[in-house]
């Protein structure tokens, strides 16, 4: 393992020993080119959909892989592969398994073919969704595709490991942390350092001086621009010379390495491990003169773009060709007049070549044959049935021709299957007999069976799921105690803390002065600056502070300041939190629960409810939308009981009100997906959530004078909403349905309106056309007039109601404007 296998360079070996490992290394080396160089063919002849590999940086990541401990987590991109291989990860039959989209997550482990080869990842979670021991094993974050979006995980595994070293009331997780020894490494092409969220994660890293091994891969190129297009100075390294750590203050160690020299990156990737893994510095390699033998990836030819010079150096320069002359080369003469080599002639080296061909030839022989085979086994499954239902039913010919035009296709996916059996069913749906019922019952297993391979994960699918936390009322004395709402924030937080020593909350003014609301007031005086922290102003790497954490064990509540800064996380949230249990399989988790504020703010830039942006953005996160504190705290509680991620949106405008303290604070927790009932009524209808719930509930009174009557449901929770379907029951009884919300037509209302009207079968105990009341499409101007004007007012809800009542009796309701 690649702690056990040090070169000289680290400790003593035998020649023998050190001979052995460079042998390996230069084995795994060639082993990956030729998965490179077959995987690419594979996708030209078709058998995989896209290829995006790493040949060209086998070298560095052999070094990478010796720096390597059990307990580190990479969070890198999508040319890895050498760097799995090296440390056990990933077999070469896994990874053209992955290439292959297999199904199966035994085969395919990085991700049962729900992303496409070369993003790894490895399993932190035992089947009933427990943590595994992390500190036995090594460790990889499950990669995205977005460049430059692994960077803000990253953040949070290191942060993670400066915690477990100083925070006393976590110390004893050592499933974690071992003392925070663990570093965490990051991989990324030179290009992608132009992201804006790779500087944002570079300073974070910085300002918080955390055990962090950055590696930029520099090959010259990001697709087919030149690095003079991306970088200044053509060089990340250069253009980071102000971040070099010197006089005793807060910075990088940054090393540069030509990624072709073996013994010298070797040397650096020791060096730079030592320094993050004791000192908690953080560390920027540049490995450059690297090549790209084959281009960005199957989508092109970087013959089109680089010139005949380039193409030439990149022959010579090939880390691996240079690996092989160094083995070629080397002597070493002993003490005694012995003369070492590592092969004694290059038949030895093209011995070792023409095996790793042969064991990579092979494993993607098996690896597609067991793709391909199980999908053929269901193909002649369903080619008899076919054969049964034709021999059966008056459309034979037509049948038979489906049968036989699936039986041609040579390398057929599950989608072929399904067609051909849904077609026929077509031809015999006015026919009946035992074969139709045969057939009927297949497709559904099918579909049953599709569902768990391509949609199932999203959410916990355990019994640790949020979902199954029991609803516990607050509890009052028998002197109700009247207080502003932010002290039942702040002292239900405080029962957390105390409760959950894992449990960390930070973002822009958390820490000192308690957020801007006060609602962690004193909580960092009495927790520490650790557990209540505050964060620079940089929204995209505090939910990457968040994912991290969280990745290894700890139970962080990310806060941005207001909703509205959301969208500057917007891609970090959807990309990486929402997806990450569906893009493991279920086998990696990160419970992070987002904190924030919105609903009835003022202005363009604080609008406060982009509510169908996030909901369609985020989908793999809970979305909560309490009404007041007391919910608000409820869900804090449920969700501290899971492990699943939450975005919760605080009213901003409820912090000043009156609520009653509860004595229960820490335990009472309010139910994720369902709505509560808040006034009953007979004539219609009306759900809402959050802030503008205030206003349904006055304007409710205005027309019960006038003698309507309406029931009002809050809908608490956007994703998941209303699992048991009370919205339904409610229109059942009143026939009339409103959805009042103050994000913009089309945006949540439409989606709580299709949840009701299409999803609970709402429509049929309509008889009234169902509402939607919003804010206008564009936002608010600045100042009272702008939200009056703009966002659905009391007035606004009143004549909408109205109307609706207008339309169901006009002789008792007259047009208010006619």
């Amino acid at each position: 393992m690649p702690e056990e296998t040090l070169s000289p360079i680290k400790q003593e070996l035998s020649f023998n020993e050190f001979k052995k490992e460079v042998l390996n290394d230069y084995r795994i080396a060639k082993i990956s080119r030729e998965c490179s160089l077959l995987g690419r063919r594979e996708v030209l002849t078709g058998k995989a959909k896209f290829g995006i590999f790493g040949d060209g940086k086998e070298v560095p990541q052999l070094a990478m892989a010796k720096a390597f401990k059990k307990g580190d987590f990479r969070s890198g991109y999508y040319r890895d592969q050498t760097f799995m291989m090296a440390i056990g990860e990933l077999t070469p039959q896994q990874f053209f398994a992955g290439l292959y989209a297999h199904t199966d997550i035994t085969s395919e482990p990085m991700s049962a073919g729900r992303q496409m080869g070369g993003h790894f990842a490895t399993h932190s979670l035992n089947e009933d969704g427990s943590w595994k021991n992390l500190m036995q094993q090594y460790n990889s974050s499950a990669d995205i595709s977005p460049t430059a979006a692994q960077m803000p995980r990253l953040l949070g595994l290191a942060q993670a490991s400066k915690i477990y070293r100083n925070e006393k009331s976590v110390q004893n997780n050592t499933n974690f942390s071992i003392n925070g020894n663990e570093v965490a490494w990051g991989t990324i092409g030179n290009a992608s350092t132009s992201e804006g969220v790779f500087f944002e994660t570079i300073n974070a890293a910085g300002v918080l001086q955390v055990p962090m091994v950055m590696s930029v891969w520099d090959d010259e190129y990001g697709i087919s621009v030149h690095a003079k297009h991306q970088t200044t100075k053509e060089s990340i390294s250069e253009a980071l010379k102000g971040f070099q750590k010197e006089n005793g203050k807060n910075g990088y160690q940054i090393l540069v390495v030509k990624g072709w020299d073996y013994v010298q990156l070797i040397d650096v990737y020791s060096k730079a491990s030592k320094i993050a893994r004791e000192e908690h510095v953080p560390v920027l390699i540049h490995v450059h003169q690297l090549t790209q033998p084959q281009g960005h990836s199957t989508s092109g030819s970087h013959e089109r773009y680089k010139s005949t010079e380039r193409l030439k150096w990149e022959k010579n320069f090939d880390c691996i060709t240079k690996m092989r002359q160094w083995l070629l080369e080397f002597e070493l003469e002993t003490e005694t007049g012995e003369t070492l080599r590592f092969v004694n002639s290059e038949e030895e080296l093209i011995l070792l070549e023409k095996e790793a061909k042969k064991e990579v030839a092979a494993a993607k022989r098996n690896a597609w044959n067991a793709h391909s085979n199980e999908i053929k086994e269901e193909v002649n499954i369903a080619i008899k049935l076919l054969e049964k239902v034709a021999s059966k039913s008056k459309n034979n010919a037509f049948i038979s021709k489906i049968k036989n035009d699936l039986k041609l296709i040579v390398e057929p996916v599950r989608k072929d299957i399904l067609s051909a059996t849904r077609k026929t069913l077509r031809y015999i749906r006015d026919e009946k007999f035992p074969e139709k019922i045969e057939l009927q019952n297949f497709i559904k297993i099918s579909m049953q069976d599709a569902y768990y391979k391509y949609s199932s994960f999203l959410m916990s699918e355990t019994n640790l799921g949020a979902l199954h936390v029991q609803e516990i009322k607050p509890k009052y004395s028998q002197k109700e105690q009247l207080v502003d709402a932010r002290i039942i924030m702040r002292d239900n937080f405080n029962a957390i803390l105390k409760k959950y020593p894992e449990v960390l909350i930070f973002g822009e003014d958390a820490g000192l002065i308690g957020d801007v609301n006060q609602g962690l007031e004193g909580l960092q005086a009495k927790y520490g600056n650790i557990r209540v922290a505050d964060t620079g102003i940089r929204e995209a790497t505090i939910i990457g502070q968040g994912i991290g954490l969280a990745l290894r064990g700890l139970r962080p509540i990310a806060e941005i300041q207001y909703l509205d800064y959301l969208l500057y996380a917007l891609q970090i949230l959807s990309d990486d939190l929402a997806t990450l249990h569906y893009r493991t399989f279920g086998k990696q988790k990160a419970p992070l629960i987002i904190r924030t504020r919105g609903h009835r703010l003022e202005g363009i830039w604080h609008a406060g409810s982009p509510m169908g942006g996030i909901i369609n953005n985020i989908r793999g996160i809970h979305v909560l939308v309490p009404r007041n504190m007391i919910k608000a705290a409820g869900f804090y509680n449920t969700l501290l009981e899971g492990d699943e991620p939450a975005l919760v949106i605080e009213c901003l405008n409820g912090y000043r009100l009156k609520e009653k303290l509860p004595v229960n604070l820490g335990e009472f927790k309010t139910p994720i997906g369902l709505v509560e009932t808040i006034k009953e009524g007979q004539d219609i209808t009306v759900v809402s959530y959050g802030s503008t719930l205030r206003l349904v509930q006055s304007a409710a009174n205005e027309l019960a004078q006038i003698g309507i009557d309406i029931e009002i449901i809050d809908a608490q929770s956007l994703l998941p909403f209303d699992l048991q379907q009370d919205c339904v029951k409610s229109v059942a009884k009143t026939n009339k349905l409103l959805v009042v919300d103050e994000d913009v037509p089309g945006g949540a209302s439409a989606y709580i309106l299709q949840k009701i009207i299409e999803d609970q079968n709402g429509y049929q105990y309509l008889d009234s056309k169902p509402a939607t009341l919003t804010s206008k499409a564009h936002r608010p101007a600045y100042g009272t007039d702008g939200d009056y004007f703009s966002k659905p007012s009391e007035e606004d809800i009143f004549e909408k109601i109205y109307e609706i009542m207008h339309e169901s009796n006009p002789n008792k309701f007259a047009n208010l404007y006619s």
